[in-house]
């Protein structure tokens, strides 16, 4: 097919799982309706005909998890030759590793990029000797990487915009943009479940979602002769080094008061049943799972770190805890339990939270706006925050 025998512009997202890409979504949908012809690059894991019923090109390409470039040469030739067959104006790459692979594969190329910093993710938060490892090289060549001419970094957070910064990425070229908005149509607010108090977690099952230290403040609670309820949503990732193993979550799912449910396609069901929404994560970009629960109007519990504490502000919309402290996370979820009244307030200031700085319109906005200045020009100056 020729691509170029159509008149509008064109952008290619590249991320390394369909999954991931769906998180981009609310993103890609401005796109198209801003006249863009949306491409996108990723490996298929099942979602082909969700991403394709959108009126997306949808292209396969080999990912590996990993930054290394040398395990990534296949995924950096392919992603080079799509760009060969598509000619975009735009590459939008989502997640760290899509950034490298991707600025690896149009070195000494003039297309557009922007380059989606989503959080930094398991090589800058493991303490672990392998992340230790791979985050030296990281820290060396991203500067150089993220510092084309030619390209733009997103990240969702703050916390994140300085980190890149201090590593030597370039300020001007660095924006905020808050996450890819949620959908406050679809996501409304919802009427508490009755029956026992219940928490919700959604998200991989990794150790450094902090999921660990939320079963053990379940236990806690239950040992104090509490009939809460946990509720479980997500899978283990295997290919991620803090995967949980499953053997360890099916063991949860056997204690009195978890249920682990797996992966769920509507995650509003999820909400529907919880109190309360949980995330004791290490560090995130900007967590989807706490912007749709938000959205909900569920109150919130969080760690205070880097991206959860942009969405749960202490005593407004939530409760925040160290990292990996399960006894103060089980006194927050306790302070919550016991007090309709402040749920319900922090349940609707999350809500307004959403619905004034954080929607899909919102975002969508912002990123068209960068998508305008990007594509008529190969080299442009950016700085500082987009307006929330």
């Amino acid at each position: 097919m020729d691509f170029r025998s159509t008149s509008k512009r064109r952008i290619l997202y590249v991320a390394n799982v369909d999954f991931a890409f769906l998180h981009r979504l609310p993103m890609a949908r401005a796109a198209r309706a801003a006249g863009f012809e949306v491409h996108v690059a990723t490996r298929i894991s099942g979602l082909r005909q969700v991403i394709e019923s959108e009126n997306f090109t949808l292209h396969e390409i080999p990912f590996r998890r990993g930054l290394s470039p040398f395990s990534g040469i296949r995924t950096i030739m392919a992603l080079r030759r799509l760009e060969s067959y598509v000619k975009p104006d735009i590459i939008h790459c989502a997640s760290l590793q899509s950034c490298v692979y991707g600025s690896l594969a149009m070195r000494y190329r003039r297309v557009s990029q922007v380059n989606a910093i989503t959080g930094l993710g398991y090589i800058f938060t493991s303490s672990t000797w392998k992340g230790r490892i791979l985050r030296a090289p990281i820290r060396l060549v991203l500067p150089a990487l993220l510092n084309r001419n030619t390209s733009v970094v997103l990240v969702e957070n703050p916390d994140d915009q300085r980190d890149l910064v201090a590593l030597g990425v370039n300020q001007e070229r660095v924006l905020q943009i808050p996450g890819s908005g949620v959908d406050t149509d679809h996501f409304q607010p919802l009427p508490e479940p009755e029956g026992p108090i219940t928490f919700g977690f959604a998200g991989r099952l990794l150790s450094d979602k902090g999921i660990r230290a939320l079963v053990s403040a379940h236990k806690m609670l239950r040992d104090q002769g509490h009939d809460f309820r946990l509720l479980i949503a997500g899978k283990p990732d295997p290919a991620n080094p803090a995967s949980i193993p499953i053997e360890e979550v099916e063991e949860w799912n056997r204690r009195p008061g978890i249920t682990w449910l797996g992966h769920l396609d509507d995650i509003v069901a999820l909400w529907t049943r919880c109190h309360v929404a949980v995330l004791p994560s290490h560090r995130e970009g900007l967590p989807v799972s706490l912007l749709e629960a938000a959205a909900c109007g569920r109150a919130m519990v969080a760690t205070n770190a880097p991206g959860c504490r942009e969405i749960v502000v202490q005593n407004e919309s939530g409760l925040l805890v160290p990292i990996e402290d399960a006894e103060a996370l089980a006194d927050a979820l306790l302070s919550l339990a016991l007090s309709p009244q402040l749920r319900s307030r922090c349940g609707r200031t999350a809500r307004e939270m959403v619905v004034q700085r954080l929607s899909s319109k919102i975002v969508g906005e912002a990123i068209i706006d960068v998508y305008n200045k990007l594509a008529p020009q190969l080299v442009i100056q950016f700085g500082g925050q987009v307006p929330q």
